[in-house]
């Protein structure tokens, strides 16, 4: 691995926490910087804010933790669209 890899994989792990403001309350959000953008990517596809993204998988998670939710939904994403190509 070239050392250029070796710190993007690092840069890729690194977390990031983000402030945003969910039904009308700001939380903070911690993830690895490779799941911000990824978030972003998905949210600009569907044309929507990633604030709007991350509200709408707050919506759904039940009791899961919401930084964990939001990989989860990364991740099912990512395999949904490994199905379709």
């Amino acid at each position: 691995m070239s050392e250029a890899q070796a710190s993007q994989d690092a840069s890729s792990r690194r977390v990031v926490k983000h402030s945003v403001i969910i039904a009308g309350h700001r939380t903070s959000v911690s993830l690895e910087d490779a799941f911000w953008r990824a978030l972003k990517d998905i949210a600009a596809q569907e044309d929507v804010s990633l604030a709007a993204l991350i509200a709408r998988v707050d919506a759904g998670r039940g009791e899961a933790n919401l930084s964990s939710a939001l990989r989860v939904f990364v991740l099912e994403r990512i395999q949904q669209r490994r199905l379709i190509d």
